[in-house]
Parts: structure tokens; C-alpha cells; sequence
């Protein structure tokens, strides 16, 4: 599988839920999400450090996003860094916002991310507000996901 199209793979499973909020809203421990949101946050550095040098095949940052539904947390693909932002496109349909678009321009201050990930091969690093969604998938999915996470 091309590395574009597993990046892709990975968003459609983990924005899977943002097509129904209730159940995403539903389905994790906020306590859990906050501490990983936290842990991405105070990592973030090093996953600018392996942006910077290139090394890894795809990176994403997730952000959120609010409008007068809500807010909706997106991973932002086709990351670039500098001057404290992050740029990219938005990675996953909305659920919940109806501000922006798959693909979309997207801009994001390092201290507004939500969580970051990049991938080496089939392997996910950082990914952390992952984690506290895996008990709301299927077993299966669920497995296959943390089999795949580099803690």
C-alpha cells in the first residue's frame, strides 16, 4: 500500500465516528482525552524535530475547530511548519462543524494542537488522543489499531 493511502486508511478509521457525534461523544473518557491532548501538546517538539529532518513518510497535527454547532477536532494532513504554525488540509470530513471542508487550507498555532502523529512505514508515532478511542471500536479494528502505535 502507497504511504499517502494508508495515512488516508488510518484518518477514515479514526474520524470514522465524526460522521455521528453522539456516538464519538459517547464513546471516550474526557478525563483520558484530556491527558492525551496534554501529552501530545507537551511533545510536540519532537515530532517538529522529525518533521524538520524529514523523517518519516506522512504527518499530521490535529486541530480543533469550532463554529455555531460545536467543536470538532481534525487532523490536518500534509503538515509544514514554521513561524510557530502549522499548515496543511484538512484530513477528514466534518461531523459536527460546518466551517470547513476535506481538503481545505488549513492553518493552526503550535499551541493549538490537539495531537500529532507521523508515520514510519505501517507504524504510528504519537497519535495519543487515539488511545482513549479505542474501547468505542470493534474489537477487532481496536487490536489491529493498537498493534500498530509506537508508545
Amino acid at each position: 500500500m502507497k504511504r499517502p493511502l494508508l495515512l488516508l486508511s488510518v484518518l477514515v478509521l479514526l474520524a470514522g465516528c465524526s460522521k455521528r457525534p453522539e456516538t464519538l461523544v459517547d464513546s471516550y473518557d474526557q478525563v483520558e482525552m484530556n491527558a492525551a491532548i496534554a501529552k501530545a501538546k507537551g511533545s510536540v517538539d519532537e515530532f517538529i524535530a522529525v518533521l524538520d529532518a524529514q523523517g518519516a513518510d506522512s504527518f499530521s497535527v490535529k486541530a480543533p475547530i469550532t463554529d455555531a454547532n460545536g467543536t470538532e477536532h481534525f487532523w490536518i494532513t500534509d503538515v509544514s511548519f514554521k513561524d510557530g504554525v502549522f499548515a496543511g488540509k484538512i484530513g477528514n470530513e466534518p461531523g459536527i462543524v460546518k466551517n470547513v471542508r476535506i481538503g481545505q487550507d488549513w492553518r493552526v498555532n503550535k499551541a493549538d494542537i490537539s495531537d500529532w502523529m507521523f508515520m514510519r512505514g505501517e507504524k504510528i508515532h504519537g497519535g495519543y488522543t487515539i488511545d482513549p478511542l479505542l474501547p468505542g471500536f470493534p474489537k477487532g479494528q481496536a487490536d489491529a489499531m493498537r498493534s500498530r502505535l509506537v508508545r
